[in-house]
């Protein structure tokens, strides 16, 4: 479904810096009194109509404990989701509780229409602690309060179809052990040229291999260019790399775009396109998700999040599996570690009842009824073993996932002041490096003008 495949595409379909941008000039509609007592209806959105269900579960679980609370849950596709937000928070119609996503909260909070958690009763005891590392102190803003309670966390890893590997001479055991590197992309690059096939069945690795006719890609491409932030796409290459994206993070105040060793490890990734092996830009509409790629048998590896693990499992005619991200020069794999949050609105009706729902979606109780759904990893660690033990009842071993966080791979998704306006910046130049050619280099010129901003705010 188009609106998973985009579920942390960064500001895809999102509201545009100016009408965020909008909300400054904005009063919320009334005084919030956050006195008054936990009763009543509380209205919660989200976007992932997969998750819609557990949800429903878990509010339903929430008002046993809760008889005199309510909760109305609304789901919203991701196209619709942020522009329907931002207009209610400009209307006076606002959710009074919403899934909420770290390329948002900064600038929501920058705003003041959010509550800081750490100053209503009930989120007020949130614990750091009780989470997977790093991912409840992602929710802090610049001034140290808590806006968002974790919900769920994903990493990225490579789907495929076990026949096609098969068929390719690979097993499970060699996708894992694929390493890649800037300089000829290792034993990663020989793997997927092997797995790329042309109109007239030669691989990428024979002899009269054309890459102007090829009917399987090595690999998958997402639509874009990476929106900047490259999760699916990229990320998992410069991860593996010493690179970060920013000097700090959270709350970093420069880009490293223009690092030379990013720059090459983008020009390696963006290379595979022009030696046949993953996809050019226009190949594939941006609705035509790595996913759809895969079921269509148009890719042997498709690039994704964990949040996928339920689409992909659900493809036709595909006996799917998961292998690791490739290693990289630093001598092990890597992976984003991200993470999505329930934040609470300024015009929230009745902040304390929305509190206590708040507080009760970040439970165990309501993240192992979550976890038991078998569609995300929930961000307790109770949760997480749920989630596993459920993707395994269905014959889904996810430690391609679960390995990048208990081996400490990971890196963090970074979170700096005006993410709209740093997107607006960054994502029309990797679309223009990917679709038009634009040298690697043109990023310099960009990451002077992010770090600009940056250091204005």
């Amino acid at each position: 479904m188009t609106h998973s495949i985009t579920r942390r595409s960064l500001f895809a379909g999102g509201a545009s810096a100016l009408a965020i941008g909008a909300l400054a000039a904005c009063s919320s509609p009334g005084t919030p009194n956050p006195k008054s007592g936990a009763t009543g209806t509380v209205s919660y959105w989200l976007w992932d109509a997969n998750q819609l269900p557990a949800y429903q579960a878990v509010a339903k679980a929430f008002e046993q404990e809760n008889p005199d609370i309510r909760i109305k849950i609304t789901q919203l596709g991701w196209a619709d989701y942020w522009t329907k937000l931002t207009a209610g928070f400009i209307a006076g119609t606002a959710p009074d509780v919403f899934t909420d996503h770290l390329s948002k909260f900064p600038q929501f909070a920058d705003l003041d229409v959010l509550y800081k958690l750490d100053e209503l009763e009930a989120t007020s005891a949130i614990r750091d602690a009780d989470y997977q590392s790093g991912l409840a102190q992602l929710w802090k803003g610049k001034d140290g309060h808590r806006y968002g309670s974790p919900k769920d966390w994903d990493t990225i890893a490579m789907f495929y179809d076990k026949n096609v590997i098969a068929k390719a001479g690979y097993s499970a055991e060699s996708l894992a052990a694929l390493a890649w590197n800037p300089d000829d992309g290792g034993t990663f690059e020989k793997a997927i040229a092997h797995l790329t096939i042309d109109s007239k069945g030669r691989r990428g690795d024979e002899p009269g291999f054309d890459k102007s006719n090829v009917a399987v890609y090595g690999m998958s491409a997402n639509g874009s260019g990476g929106d900047g932030f490259g999760q699916t796409q990229w990320s998992p290459f410069t991860g593996s790399t010493d690179w970060y994206y920013t000097n700090a993070n959270p709350w970093g105040n420069k880009f490293r775009y223009d690092d030379a060793g990013f720059q090459k490890t983008i020009s390696w990734y963006f290379g595979l396109a022009d030696k046949g092996y993953m996809p050019k830009y226009g190949v594939f509409s941006t609705t035509t998700g790595p996913d759809v790629q895969l079921g269509a048998k148009k890719v042997a590896l498709s690039f994704n999040g964990s949040w996928m693990i339920g689409t992909y499992a659900g493809l036709q005619g595909v006996d799917v599996g998961i292998a690791p991200t490739p290693a990289g020069p630093v001598g092990h794999r890597a992976s984003m570690f991200n993470g999505l949050g329930d934040s609470i609105t300024k015009q929230a009706r009745n902040p304390e009842a929305a509190a206590k729902w708040v507080a009760f979606l970040g439970s165990a109780t309501a993240q192992d009824i979550v976890g038991r759904a078998g569609i995300v990893f929930p961000a307790r660690k109770s949760g997480t073993e749920a989630a596993v033990a459920a993707f395994a009842k269905r014959g889904l071993d996810v430690g391609a996932f679960t390995e990048q966080v208990d081996d400490r791979t990971t890196f963090l998704f970074p979170v700096t002041r005006n993410p709209a306006d740093v997107q607006a910046l960054v994502q029309p130049a990797f679309d223009d490096i990917y679709a038009n050619g634009k040298p690697i280099s043109s990023l310099t010129a960009v990451n002077e003008q992010v770090n600009t901003l940056l250091q204005l705010t």
